[in-house]
Parts: C-alpha cells; sequence; structure tokens
C-alpha cells in the first residue's frame, strides 16, 4: 500500500490568501457596484522597465533563429546572469564567487526547496509574526519548529536569545510582513549566534531593494563570518517586477560546510548544485536575459525609479496613519506597512470593516502567527491613484 506524507495532515486547512481570496469573492459579487482597492497581496502594479523589455524582446527574436537557439540551459543559471548578479553585488559592497550564485524561477520556490538540504531532525526557529511558507515547508518535513516573538518592544526584530537551541534560523530583513530591517550591529549577533551554535541562517533578501540607507545591510554577507553560517535567497519579483515574470536566486558560500547525521563534512553548495540539476531544469533563456538587464546599471536605474515610485506610496500611508493617530511599523525600507488594529480591534475584524465598510483588501496579521494578531499589512505595491483614495477613505473613517 502506498503511504502518503501524514505531515500534510498537520497544515491549516487552507492558506492566507486563499481565504483572503474567499471574502473578496464574496462581497465583489454581493456589491458590483463597489470600487474594491486591494492592497493585501504584495503583487506589483508597474509594468517592467524599457531595458528588461528590450533584453527580453531581442532573446525571443534570437529563439526563432537557428544559429542563436537556446534549449537546455544549465541547472544553476547562464553565466551572463550569474556574472551580473556578482557585479551588483559588488555595487553594495559584497564579494562573491560565481559559484556561489544559483538561479532560479524565485525565492519562494527556493525557500521550500533548500530544506531538501538538511536533515528532519533539525529544529528550525522562526520569527513570529512571519511568512507561512518558512513554516509550511518544515510542517510538511515533520520538523520541529520554534518561534521567536516579534514585539512592538523589540521593534518587531526578535533577537537571539542564548538559552534557545536551533539548527536552522530564518530572518527576513526587510521583513515580510512588518517592514522591520535589521541594522549591521543585530545582524552580527544573529551571525555569531548562528556560528556559536553551528547552526545556518537562511536569510531572505526579497526586499532588500527597498533599503536606501547604506548603514542598513542589503545582505547579510556584509557581515563578517556570514560566509560561514549563512545562506541568502533572493527574488527579482521587487527589485524589477518580476512577480509573473519569475526570477529568483540562492547565494551558497563555498566555504560553507556541517556535518551529515553519519559524521561526514558536506559542502552545501555542493549539495545545492547537486540537488538542482537533478530536480530542476533551470530558467528559461528569455527570462534570464530580462533578469540579466535588470541587474545592470541601467536597468537598476530604471527599477529604481519603479522602487521610487512603490515608496511614495508607502509615504501616503504613513502620513495618514501619523494624522489619525495609528501606530504602524515598516514603510521606509518596505513597501509594507504594519499597522496596529485601531480600537482594539482583532486582525480579522479590522479586515472586514475594511472591506465591507471602505472596499479596501488588506492583509491580516494573525494569518502571519500568533504575534500578529491585532495588527494588518498593507501594501504599497498598488497605483498612486488606488493608494491616494484608499488612504482618503480610511482618513474620512469614524474609527
Amino acid at each position: 500500500m502506498a503511504l502518503v506524507n501524514g505531515n500534510f495532515a498537520k497544515l491549516k486547512e487552507s492558506y492566507l490568501f486563499a481565504d483572503i481570496a474567499a471574502r473578496v469573492r464574496a462581497f465583489s459579487e454581493a456589491h458590483p457596484e463597489k470600487k474594491i482597492i486591494k492592497m493585501g497581496i504584495g503583487d506589483v502594479t508597474l509594468p517592467l522597465a524599457p531595458s528588461v523589455i528590450a533584453a527580453m524582446a531581442k532573446a525571443v527574436e534570437e529563439m526563432g533563429h537557428k544559429e542563436t537557439f537556446r534549449g537546455y540551459g544549465p541547472e544553476q543559471g547562464y553565466g551572463f546572469l550569474q556574472e551580473a548578479i556578482q557585479k551588483y553585488y559588488a555595487r553594495h559592497g559584497v564579494e562573491l564567487d560565481i559559484k556561489e550564485i544559483f538561479v532560479s524561477d524565485g525565492a519562494k520556490s527556493d525557500c521550500g526547496n533548500i530544506t531538501d538540504l538538511f536533515d528532519d531532525s533539525n529544529v528550525a526557529l522562526v520569527p513570529d509574526p512571519v511568512y507561512p511558507v518558512y513554516v509550511d515547508t518544515n510542517v510538511m518535513r515533520g520538523r520541529k519548529i520554534l518561534f521567536m516573538k516579534g514585539t512592538p518592544e523589540n521593534g518587531f526584530l526578535p533577537m537571539p536569545d542564548p538559552a534557545v537551541k536551533a539548527d536552522i534560523i530564518y530572518l527576513c530583513s526587510p521583513n515580510n510582513p512588518t517592514g522591520a530591517a535589521y541594522s549591521k550591529e543585530q545582524l552580527k549577533e544573529w551571525v555569531d549566534y548562528a556560528r556559536k551554535n553551528d547552526a545556518i541562517i537562511l536569510y531572505d533578501a526579497a526586499y532588500e531593494s527597498f533599503i536606501t540607507n547604506p548603514d542598513v545591510p542589503r545582505s547579510i554577507f556584509a557581515i563578517p563570518g556570514a560566509k560561514d553560517c549563512a545562506i541568502e535567497l533572493c527574488s527579482f519579483s521587487k527589485t524589477a517586477g518580476f512577480t509573473g515574470t519569475r526570477c529568483g536566486y540562492t547565494v551558497v558560500p563555498l566555504q560553507l560546510t556541517r556535518k551529515a547525521p553519519e559524521g561526514q563534512e558536506l559542502s552545501l553548495n555542493k549539495m545545492w548544485l547537486r540537488r538542482q540539476t537533478t530536480k530542476f531544469n533551470g530558467v528559461n533563456y528569455i527570462v534570464q536575459r530580462g533578469a540579466e538587464a535588470a541587474m545592470s546599471p541601467v536597468g537598476e536605474k530604471e527599477c529604481g525609479e519603479m522602487l521610487a515610485y512603490y515608496r511614495e506610496n508607502a509615504r501616503m500611508m504613513m502620513e495618514t496613519f501619523d494624522k489619525k493617530g495609528y501606530k504602524y511599523y515598516g514603510g521606509v525600507y518596505s513597501p509594507y506597512v504594519w499597522v496596529q488594529c485601531p480600537k482594539g480591534m482583532g486582525s480579522w475584524e479590522y479586515f472586514d470593516h475594511l472591506l465591507n465598510d471602505l472596499a479596501i483588501v488588506g492583509t491580516p496579521g494573525a494569518g502571519f502567527g500568533t504575534m500578529g494578531e491585532g495588527y494588518l499589512r498593507l501594501s504599497a505595491f498598488g497605483t498612486h491613484e488606488g493608494t491616494k483614495e484608499a488612504m482618503e477613505r480610511i482618513a474620512k473613517d469614524n474609527i
């Protein structure tokens, strides 16, 4: 008899965003005349940058000629994109070996797939509130999960507790959902903790491009010693608007090694290469040419203009909440504003109020963990017009 993975039965019945979609759909069907402004899921709204479109169009043309047609590519990514990523990191003060860069179809995939490298006996340490993928992928493997509390007192940036022992540490900075970002000093504490405990940090840098302060690290590898204890996952989704185009990358240091249960020392870089060449056929050539353009100096400038557009949305949101006297986090180095629900309302209660009374869709903080209760995440990835109208509705709200 074929047996299935019983750990799936331990997952919550439905994914957070599926619950939201169902409520929005029901409201829309009941009130077709209402203009709904969606500020929930972090999907971008601006088109791809001109240099990206030009590069992809040229790649499409190449695919139509025998001399330039491309079939299967290298699973870890074409050299031209790896080099572009390497130069991008160098412009921001981090040196990488080309063999440390693995191109993928997005950070979400890698976030789940990277767990293949770790024994199921490992203990995972996850922040709360948290991006649900960190939790669910480990539940699927049957791992023990410990939670570290993000609170207003620590600015939703939990720090190491020497009394807690963990093997896999999930950090996201700027954070999803709270928008909070770790300082160099704070990340140094995490690196020191990981090295002392022989643990590995899985560092989600999907929102690094929103950081404008040079004193706030855009990469864990800006911290001395991080290459001995960290893997970085990144994405073009937010940096270049690739949510529907799909491309990301993971950086696994060549020097990063850990022991297997049998005692042998293994290279995680070689393990990840083996995993990818076995289970992944690579990102298509056309998309990788677009990603290469996004990583170029010209592309970075164009994408920077897109990011500035979203930052302006965040500014409008923060200005509105300041005037309302609402407590919030994020918005400065992040496209997310993590707002405390007014009048002591619960997350889903405030979500329903915004949807039913103001026709605005947010994301209930409770969906990100127990410490998210009483908060709501709003995304700055909409249009200026939509954000402005949504903030006008909230400004007039009588709660």
